[in-house]
């Protein structure tokens, strides 16, 4: 994958993928769980349902409506391993590895960032040297 704000411009271009929206009842739920545990959540669905080579009922795992990431997928197009391969490079047929599913995560939080106006988490301190 390349930089997330170019990945994001290309995708906002896209009329199915820019009408995304997080949802009165999506951003409560971010609200009210915060950022890590979206971000949890996040991680534990890619690991679940798109990582695996072969996931089952690729292309019918994500819902379209629901928790933040299933939109956040949809808009990203990090759905099914189809749209991984069309939009991002990441071929069928071989299971995601850990940094692929980091970006992934990365990507798909920074998406849901920006629907909820949040500011990215600032780097970590770099110890003095």
């Amino acid at each position: 994958m390349t930089d997330q704000d170019q990945i994001l411009g290309r995708l906002a271009r896209s009329a199915f993928r820019s009408r995304f929206r997080l949802g009165r009842k999506q951003r409560r739920y971010a609200d009210a769980r915060g950022r890590e545990t979206v971000a949890a959540h996040a991680r534990d669905f890619i690991a679940a349902r798109l990582a695996p080579a072969e996931p089952p009922n690729d292309g019918r795992q994500t819902p379209m409506r629901g928790h933040p990431v299933f939109i956040a997928q949809h808009a990203t197009a990090c759905c099914c391993r189809s749209c991984l391969q069309k939009w991002h490079g990441i071929p069928r047929g071989r299971a995601l590895d850990a940094a692929q599913q980091a970006q992934i995560v990365d990507l798909l939080m920074a998406w849901i960032d920006r629907e909820m106006g949040f500011r990215p988490p600032p780097p970590p301190a770099r110890p003095a040297e």
